[in-house]
C-alpha cells in the first residue's frame, strides 16, 4: 500500500470521527434546547387561562429542531460514505429526540387549542348565568 493511500484513509478515519462527533454534538444540542420537565410541569399562575399561557411558552421547543437537522444532515452524510462503522445509536437517538419533539409540538398545539376554548367557554358559562358568585348567594338565600 502506498504511502499517499495510507494517508488518504487516515483522513477518512478522521473525517468520519468528526462527522460522528458532529451528530452527538448536534444531538446534544438538540436535547438541552428542550424544555426543562419542571418547567412544564410548575405553575404560579392565578387562573386556568394563565396556566395555559404558561404551558404554552414552556412547551417551546427552541433551537431543538435545528440541532436535529443538523445531526440528520451529518448522519445522512456520514451514513452514505460509510463512514460508521456501527450507526445504529447514532440512529435511534436522532428518532428519539425527533419524537420528543413531535410530542412536544402536539402537545402545544392542544395547549393553543385549550388556550382560545376555556375563555370562549367561561364566557358562554357566564352569559347563561353559571357563575360561582351566583351559586354561593342562591345557598346563602336558601339557609335565610
Amino acid at each position: 500500500m502506498s504511502q499517499a493511500t495510507f494517508g488518504d484513509d487516515d483522513l477518512f478515519g478522521e473525517a468520519a470521527n468528526e462527522m460522528r462527533e458532529d451528530v452527538e454534538s448536534s444531538l446534544e444540542e438538540g436535547w438541552a434546547a428542550l424544555p426543562a420537565a419542571d418547567d412544564v410541569w410548575e405553575t404560579d399562575a392565578d387562573n386556568v387561562l394563565g396556566v395555559l399561557n404558561g404551558l404554552n411558552s414552556a412547551l417551546d421547543v427552541g433551537d431543538a429542531e435545528d440541532h436535529l437537522r443538523d445531526a440528520k444532515k451529518w448522519f445522512t452524510m456520514g451514513q452514505r460514505a460509510d463512514a460508521f462503522d456501527d450507526a445504529a445509536d447514532l440512529e435511534e437517538e436522532i428518532t428519539d429526540l425527533e419524537d420528543a419533539i413531535t410530542e412536544i409540538a402536539d402537545a402545544s398545539e392542544q395547549v393553543g387549542d385549550l388556550t382560545s376554548t376555556i375563555p370562549a367557554l367561561k364566557s358562554t358559562l357566564a352569559d347563561v348565568g353559571v357563575d360561582e358568585a351566583d351559586d354561593g348567594d342562591e345557598d346563602a338565600d336558601d339557609e335565610e
